[in-house]
């Protein structure tokens, strides 16, 4: 018996649509990665994207567990010399971009190289509860009725 690989001629892609207002950050990552690399499909194949089309709405109210809202920072360098920069989820929730929080947690979550960046580039993430994908008439996926901890964590205040 031969082990079954899948071919891009059988790989079927739909869009989900993922309503992030109340859930937690990691957990919600966890989710989305798992649907844009397609491990939830039986027919799953590591070297092909067989994942689906994630819409992500209301990522500006998300939930950090913990302290980590103000107490974990994201580092980069610039390239220059002394270049390290640091920024705050806080301040990232609260600038002009706060679905970067939610970008970054799935990017770290998918594979580094080609095949993630291409599986990445299927995730749409919106601040607001707006999205231009209705054309393409997302499935909805309540990711809070999955597990009782993906939302309101010991009743996470999101301050």
């Amino acid at each position: 018996m031969q082990s079954y690989s899948a071919k891009a001629s059988d790989i079927r892609k739909i869009w989900v649509l993922i309503d992030a207002q109340g859930l937690v950050v990691g957990r919600l990552a966890a989710v989305i990665a798992m649907r844009l690399r397609g491990k939830h499909k039986p027919m799953y194949t590591p070297h092909l994207d067989c994942g689906d089309n994630v819409i992500v709405i209301n990522a500006d109210k998300v939930l950090l567990t913990g302290n980590k809202r103000r107490d974990k920072v994201y580092h980069w360098h610039t390239g220059y010399i002394g270049g390290i920069k640091e920024r705050r989820p806080e301040d990232f929730l609260t600038g002009k971009n706060p679905q970067r929080v939610v970008e970054k947690a799935v990017q770290r979550m998918l594979p580094r190289g080609p095949l993630g960046k291409h599986q990445f580039a299927n995730l749409r993430v919106y601040a607001g509860p707006d999205h231009p994908h209705a054309a393409q008439q997302p499935e909805v996926l309540d990711v809070a009725a999955l597990n009782p901890k993906n939302s309101n964590y010991r009743k996470v205040k999101a301050a």
